[in-house]
Parts: C-alpha cells; structure tokens; sequence
C-alpha cells in the first residue's frame, strides 16, 4: 500500500510565502503602488459627488457642476488606466512567482531519495504534479492578486470614510461580528478540508494507474470486481471530501452576503438619523452612503477569493510537503543540508577516495517487524566483480538497493569511504555508486541527448565509446539521424533491449566508483547478454561491480559470489570455491547448468 508523502504545515507555508514576497521587492511594490492609485483615484467620485449634493441642497447657484462632472468623469478614466497597468504589474508578477515555484518543485521531486517516491506510489507524485501544481497556478495568477487589490481598496475606502465623517463608519461596525465569525469558523475547518479533498483525489488517481498498469494481469486473474470495488471506494471518500468543503462555503457564502449587505441599509438609516439630528450634512450622507456602497466590492471580492487562497495554500502545503524529511529515507534531504557524522575510520571530505562500499551488520524492512534481511555484512574490494545470486524473495535486490544507497538500513550501516551513503548528496551518491535495474525509461529527445544527461560536456566520440561498450553503437548508428534521431515517445522506437543497453551506457559514461546491476541485461538474449557484460568488464576494469542476477554465468565470470538465502549471506568465495563446497551454490549451478561446471 502506497505511503501519502507529507504535506507542511501552517508556519511552513507562511514562512515560504513571505521568503517568495521578499524575492520579488520592486515588482510587488510596483503593483501595490498601482493599485493604491488606481483606488484613491476612484474615492474621488462619491466626495465630489457628495459636495455636489450639498451644494444643491443648500441652493447655492455657484456650485461648479459641470466641472465636477468633468473631474469625476476624469477620475473614472484615470481609475481604468491604473488598473489595467496593475493589473499587468500583477499578472508579470505572478508569473513570475508561478514559474519560480513550478521549477523548485522539479528540484524538489528530482531531489527526493527513490525510496520515498516509490513508498509514495505515483497516484500521489502525480496529483501533486498536476492538480495541485493547477490550482496554485489559478491562485497566485488570481487570487492573490485579486486579494491584494481587495485589500488595498478596502483600506482607502475606509480611510476615506473616516475623512467624511467619523460618525458615519460606524453603521460599518454592524457587520465586522458577523465577518469575524464566519470567518474564522471557515478558515478552522477549511484547510484540513481541502488536504483531504486534495488526498482523496490522490487515491482515486493511484487506483486508476494501477488499474490500466496491471489491466491484463488483473483480467488473467479475474480480479475486475476488486479494482472496480476500490475504484468505488475511492469515489466515495472523494465525494465525501468534496460535499464538506461544498458545506463550508454553503454556510460560508450566506453569511458574507447578510455581513457585506447590512452596513448599506445601516448607513442610510442611521445616516438619515444623523443628518436628522444635525451631526452630519446631507452630502456627507451621500458620500458615506457611496463609500460604503464600494466597499461592498472589495469586501465581497476579498470574501469570495478566499476559499480560492484555501485551496491554494493547501495544494502549497502538499508540493512544499515533497521536501519535508519523513522517515530515514529522507536524511539526505535534511533542510540544513547536515549529513550524518563518518564512520568507520572515513576519509575526508573533499575527495573521492578509493570508493570502498562496505555493508556491516544491516537489518532492514519494508514494514516494521517484518525484517527483510539479517545481520547482513558484504565488503567488496575495490575494482573487484562480485555476483549475488540466491533464489528469487531472498533478499538479493534489497542488498542491492542499500549498495546503491537507495533505502537506508533498519539497523547496522551501509558506507562508501567510511560514510554514510544516505548521507551523501544525491549529485555525490551518484559519483560513488550507480544503480541499473531492469527497469528503463528511454526519455523525449535524441539519442544523444539521452545518452550525454549523465555527463552533457561529453562529446560524440565519448558517446559512441559509451555505446560500443554495450554494444549498441551498430543500431545506433543505422537510425534515421544517427545520435540526433529523437526517441522517446513520438520518436523513434526502440525495443526493450535497445533501451537497456542505452541505460548501460549511460552508466559507462557516468564512470562511477561502483555499480549495481540489478538483473541488467534481463531483457537481453542470453547470449547477447553474456557478450556485453563481458564487453562491460573490459571497459569497467578498476570499478567495482555488483551484480544481481538469475543468469549463472555472471556468477562464473565473477571474481567473488555471494549466495543470498532467507535474507542472509550464507555463502562467499570465488565460483571455483563454492563448486568444492557442494553447498547450496553447487546445488543452484547444477540445476542451472547440469553437472559440469
């Protein structure tokens, strides 16, 4: 079952929304300079309106009315051509913001340790990647920029309202219970709403991948009701998620219309009682009246855009979430960049040294109590060959994979030049020790440039020697464009082998210390396959390879094997040595290759 990666929390979010605030000074100051000209330069109708008013109610004849129509006329035109120059200060700068935040969260996906992705599942990754990664786009093109124009215009309306008549805001003061308490009883309830309704559709993606991934074997099996059973209930708590929060803006909603409607109809009543009693005149009634009557928008505006700023800030707590440490996996992402004290008398930081991976005492297990392996210890030399082999479930991948530094160990340690493999630095891990599977992916592009991601300063002559090591250079050369033809979806195909001998050589050119083939050349005919691994030899000489696999002939040419049974080591020595034991790799050749060895 698929582990939800974490999701950060409040202060996290608001700590990296201010850090994103002070990255861009001038553009926000710019478009808040805007929008706070372009809402003063509205303020200026309802009190010249308000004057003009007066004025006829007191029957003055010198009262300016067309020149007041003039410039309230001339203040709603100034009023349209700042807010479209805010707006576009807005939009550069929440593109810009947006294109910032879609490129960390890349680093931040290519960063994490490939144990957490896979205890993840892709259900989840992809939601992240699209759904939430869609809705912070709405909210940092929109709904921040709307909540800031929302914001700016309530404060000047306010401002001048006070200007107008102190007495006269206070019908406002009517609503700001109502507000305050819907408010904050929607913002309790809407964040924890939105996470679930944001995990719940993770489910239903997880569940619908598998569903096409596995579609033939789960059609072989006659497991149809199952998945259309966990489809259903993936539904369901999807559905459940998305009424509540359609309940809270239900309730939400309502009460902000009465909480922005009322001061209206109190200004003019309690206004009208004012001017009635001789505090206020009647253009100050009028103003107020406008003002208020503004208001309404901004508040309206701010209200509405914050159950979009809910959902934003919760699919911002789930993409920030990638890069929060959970569990051991994550000690390489550790936000300090810390890395675990060396062991085992390491070298210093600073150089390479001589890549000695060594395994002491290593328990591990995918799910607690259900150990995996036990005790394991596994020192290989440097530059040496030495094969794991055993019956399939013994353990032998998972070996692997702590060699490569993909899973951290339960108990015991697992390091390259006395320190830690999980401590290391993805980019340095990488130099150290590379992992191989069976498992391939051939990505958009031309093969040149599918090959050289390793190392992009290499240059063609060093990608052909990569690729006539494993011995792809022949079919690469004979495609349409030779290194520039484009492969990868949409372009041109290439088999399942192709593909593996691509990953080798990219592995070839990455050149590091050790490498941990995990049934590398599965999809490679076995004579084929025993060719290139001795061709792989040849050029690996000096690096120390480990590999995992079922094919015993890799075990012969190996210059140690281990034999992995129930979890543990249970055999070590050359080829010729475990022959003479009779033990369980005798057993495993003979029934492999017959009685000869």
């Amino acid at each position: 079952m698929a582990t939800a990666l974490p999701v950060a929390d409040a202060a996290q979010v608001r700590r990296y929304a201010r850090a994103l605030a002070r990255r861009h000074p001038g553009a926000l100051a710019c478009a808040l300079a805007l929008h706070a000209l372009a809402a003063a330069a509205g303020l200026a109708g309802p009190r010249l309106l308000g004057d003009l008013v007066e004025g006829v109610s007191r029957g003055d004849r010198s009262t300016p009315v067309d020149a007041i129509v003039l410039a309230i006329a001339g203040f709603v035109v100034a009023q349209s051509v700042l807010l479209r120059f805010a707006h576009i200060a807005s939009a550069r700068l929440g593109e810009r913001v947006l294109a910032a935040l879609r490129e960390e969260f890349v680093d931040r996906i290519l960063a994490l340790p490939l144990a957490t992705v896979e205890r993840a599942g892709t259900g989840d990754l992809l939601t992240r990647t699209t759904r939430d990664v869609s809705a912070l786009s709405r909210t940092v093109r929109l709904a921040v920029p709307e909540t800031l124009i929302a914001v700016v215009t309530a404060a000047f309306v306010l401002g001048a309202l006070l200007l107008v008549g102190p007495l006269l805001v206070l019908p406002c003061l009517v609503a700001v219970p109502v507000l305050v308490v819907g408010t904050r009883w929607y913002l309790r309830r809407a964040t924890d709403g939105y996470l679930r309704e944001n995990a719940a559709y993770s489910d239903i993606t997880d569940g619908i991948s598998e569903a096409v991934e596995g579609s033939r074997t789960t059609e072989a099996l006659r497991q149809q009701a199952r998945r259309r059973a966990r489809t259903d209930a993936d539904i369901r708590r999807s559905y459940a998620a998305e009424r509540y929060t359609l309940w809270l803006r239900t309730v939400f909603f309502p009460l902000t219309e009465i909480g922005y409607l009322v001061p209206m109809v109190a200004t003019l009543v309690v206004g009208g009682w004012f001017y009635l009693e001789g505090w206020v005149n009647l253009g100050q009634v009028t103003a107020a009246t406008l003002y208020t009557q503004q208001l309404i928008e901004p508040v309206d505006r701010l209200l509405a855009w914050l159950d979009e700023l809910q959902v934003g800030g919760a699919s911002l707590a789930r993409l920030l979430g990638v890069a929060t440490p959970d569990g051991p996996d994550a000690a390489r992402s550790a936000p300090d960049g810390s890395r675990p004290s060396p062991v085992d008398g390491a070298e210093p930081a600073g150089g390479l040294g001589s890549g000695r991976v060594a395994v002491r005492e290593v328990t591990f297990a995918y799910w607690e109590g259900r150990d995996v392996l036990h005790g394991v210890t596994l020192v290989p030399e440097p530059g040496e060959k030495l094969a794991m082999v055993g019956p399939s479930g013994a353990g032998k991948s998972t070996l692997g994979r702590l060699l490569a530094g993909v899973h951290t160990p339960r108990t015991g340690s697992v390091t390259v030049d006395g320190r830690p493999l999980t401590g290391l630095p993805l980019t340095e891990l990488r130099r150290h020790v590379a992992l191989v599977t069976q498992e391939h992916h051939v990505f958009i592009g031309t093969l040149r440039e599918n090959v050289a991601m390793v190392r992009p300063s290499a240059t063609d002559a060093d990608l052909r020697a990569a690729l006539a090591a494993v011995d792809a250079l022949d079919w690469a050369e004979a495609l349409p464009d030779g290194l520039g033809t484009r492969v990868g979806a949409g372009g041109h195909p290439l088999t399942a082998a192709q593909a593996q001998q691509l990953a080798l050589a990219r592995l070839v050119l990455a050149d590091p210390h050790t490498l941990v083939l995990d049934e590398a050349t599965s999809l490679i005919d076995p004579r084929a396959a025993r060719h290139l691994e001795r061709s792989l030899a040849a050029v690996l000489e000096g690096r120390t390879v480990i590999a995992i696999a079922h094919r015993l002939f890799s075990a012969h040419d190996a210059d140690r094997v281990a034999v992995v049974e129930g979890g543990r080591i249970t055999e070590l020595g050359s080829h010729t040595e475990l022959l003479a034991r009779g033990g369980s790799y005798a057993d495993l050749w003979r029934s492999w290759h017959g009685p000869r060895p």
